[in-house]
């Protein structure tokens, strides 16, 4: 039966873990974003020695489940900090996503605008920098708050790396308490108040956006 008195007492707890949820999702997605839109570039040149090793990775880790990648990550480099490595391997795993949100970005930009930079003898660095990258993460903003949403949702995976993310240390609250109800549905509430208005605010982006 739920009690409120264990619920008040587990509730500093919870919160406790919620700062690493907030650290690993912050870091992960800086990761993810920044990892991504290089990978989305490089798939645009020429060399295929450059092209296919990075599709037939980026195919490799989406086609893997996150918790079999931390699993298998912990197990390789074991000297690292599970909290670390959990965050390179949050943010590797998201950047195979965001490198296609970023590549329907670039692949949006008129055709002409590229011609245009070309008839101007503008350098490649300033076309990506001044031209093409501020129009296309523009368009795709939306989509990148997404995954930094489904990101902070999937942070519990880290407890398979034993990292004192906030549901392993509601898990850990309701096996010694026998409170798991309390302990659970405390987490859950928290990543609801802390996600929801973020999921609005990227609908609200998304439709001032396409005005």
């Amino acid at each position: 039966m739920w009690s409120w008195e264990t619920a008040r007492e587990g509730l500093p707890v919870v919160l406790d873990g919620f700062g690493i949820t907030l650290l690993a999702t912050a870091l992960g997605s800086a990761v993810a974003l920044v990892l991504g839109l290089l990978m989305a570039v490089l798939l645009r040149t020429p060399t295929r020695w450059v092209t296919l090793p990075l599709r037939l990775a980026a195919d490799f880790v989406r086609s893997t489940p996150v918790m079999i990648q931390l699993f298998a990550a912990w197990v390789l480099v074991p000297g690292l900090d599970a909290l670390a490595l959990g965050i390179v391997v949050l943010g590797v795993h998201y950047a195979t996503y965001t490198c296609e949100v970023y590549r329907a970005g670039i692949d949006a930009v008129p055709e002409g605008q590229w011609e245009a930079c070309t008839a101007l003898s503008l350098p490649r660095r300033r076309v990506w920098r001044a031209v093409v990258l501020p129009q296309a993460v523009r368009n795709v903003l939306p989509a990148l708050g997404n995954y930094v949403i489904s990101m902070f949702k999937e942070t519990p995976y880290l407890s398979v790396i034993a990292v004192q993310e906030m549901v392993h240390r509601a898990n850990e609250y309701g096996s010694v308490h026998f409170a798991y109800l309390e302990a659970f549905t405390l987490a859950a509430f928290v990543f609801l108040l802390a996600g929801y208005p973020t999921s609005a605010l990227m609908r609200r982006l998304e439709n001032r956006l396409a005005q």
